[in-house]
This record gives structure tokens, C-alpha cells and sequence, in this order.
């Protein structure tokens, strides 16, 4: 049976986990936020989010975290004027991704966050268990 302080960074694990695939989301956005239809009229690329689930872990009884799903942003694409533009609808206009980079770089950052107070947590329980077995020496 685990001991509490395995349990903490169990939880943290699985917190790091879910913001690691948040962060691989992330990118994919950031990689594709000038990606426009090469077909006249078509879609350009869609940002992708992602929405997380807690669950309890059947064996320890502790509380974790998961990505629950990734799916579409359904906000509206911006239109550019671009005649030229082999993805330009029949009046001359490009569909353009709904991908803020600005916004894109906050969640990374918030991410990032996430992920670090993990680490520290699972570093925290590491260096307490540690300190317990020199105890008990």
C-alpha cells in the first residue's frame, strides 16, 4: 500500500502529464496559426483546446487529474483580402486560423506554471521521504 507521500507525487505525476499534453496542444496551434486552406474557400486550420477531468485513482483513493478531451475552438475565422491566394473563395477572400498567438503564449505560460508546482511538489515529497528513511536509520 503507498504511503501518503508516494500518493503526493502520484497526484502531481499525473498533473504533470496533463499539462505536457496541454503544452503539446499548445504548440500545434502555435505551429499552425498561418496554415490556410490550399483548396479555394476551404477551412484553415482550428484551434485546438483542451479541457481537463478529475478522477480517483482505485488504488490509492487519491483525487487525479486528466485531459478530459481535445476539441475544436468554434470561434469565427477572419477574412483577409487575397485574390492571389490559391485558398481564396470566389470573391477573393482567405479564410484565416482562429489561432492568437497572444493568447496562445499566455496558456503556455499558465502551463508552464502548472507544470513547475508539480515538479516542486513531487521534489517536496521526494526530499520528505527521503528525510523520513534518515530517521529511521
Amino acid at each position: 500500500m503507498p504511503n501518503n507521500l508516494t500518493i503526493s507525487a502520484d497526484i502531481a505525476a499525473s498533473g504533470m502529464r496533463a499539462q505536457a499534453e496541454r503544452l503539446k496542444v499548445i504548440s500545434q496551434n502555435m505551429a499552425n496559426a498561418d496554415s490556410v486552406s490550399d483548396v479555394p474557400g476551404g477551412e484553415p486550420y482550428r484551434r485546438q483546446v483542451v479541457s481537463f477531468q478529475n478522477y480517483v485513482d482505485q488504488e490509492t483513493g487519491a483525487q487525479m487529474v486528466r485531459v478530459n478531451k481535445i476539441q475544436y475552438d468554434n470561434s469565427q475565422f477572419e477574412k483577409k483580402y487575397e485574390p492571389g491566394n490559391p485558398g481564396a473563395d470566389a470573391n477573393g477572400y482567405v479564410l484565416l486560423p482562429n489561432v492568437n498567438p497572444l493568447i496562445e503564449m499566455m496558456d503556455m505560460k499558465e502551463a508552464q506554471r502548472a507544470y513547475e508546482a508539480n515538479m516542486n511538489m513531487m521534489r517536496t515529497a521526494r526530499e520528505m521521504s527521503s528525510a523520513t528513511l534518515d530517521l529511521l536509520k
